[in-house]
């Protein structure tokens, strides 16, 4: 086979494969963006905070395991209520020292201060926080539904 031909052909197979990936687009669902809140792009504001080291430093593992196993109860309670539909540690340190961040299901900054506050490790000062305003998909707390179906454990 002669390099012309070769080259047509991977070009045919690529462009195949290319348009068999192509998926059609969903029919629009105006029940569900309802539903989640959504606007004509299928978004809608949350709030994000970011979770920081506080000042207070806990040197008492138990103390500090404690805390923890407060902090992860009551980001459960916060999805199961809805409020919170992303929570999570950040793998490394970064300059701004983030340690992780929670997505919160409202715009208002005051809210999400109400409900960051009732985290153990916030009440005890290990954790601070910066409140910021986000625009995603109106999706995002669909995710949560299917997080128990993957999960074998929970922290």
């Amino acid at each position: 086979m002669n390099l012309k031909i070769s080259l047509t052909l991977t070009i045919l197979i690529a462009g195949l494969s290319f348009a068999q990936q192509k998926k059609e687009k969903p029919t629009f669902n105006q029940e569900l963006a309802t539903s989640l809140g959504a606007d004509k792009y299928g978004m809608k504001p949350y709030t994000i905070v970011m979770l920081t080291s506080g000042t207070v430093k806990i040197e008492d593992k138990a103390k500090m395991g404690e805390l923890m196993k407060g902090h992860m109860a009551n980001i459960g309670k916060l999805a199961e209520e809805g409020k919170i539909v992303v929570a999570g540690p950040f793998l490394e340190q970064n300059k701004e020292n983030y340690r992780g961040m929670f997505i919160f299901n409202t715009r208002s900054k005051e809210e999400a201060e109400q409900w960051v506050k009732t985290d153990p490790a916030v009440q005890a000062g290990v954790f601070s926080y910066e409140i910021f305003p986000w625009y995603g998909s109106a999706a995002l707390p669909l995710y949560l539904k299917h997080h128990d179906e993957i999960s074998k454990e929970n922290p």
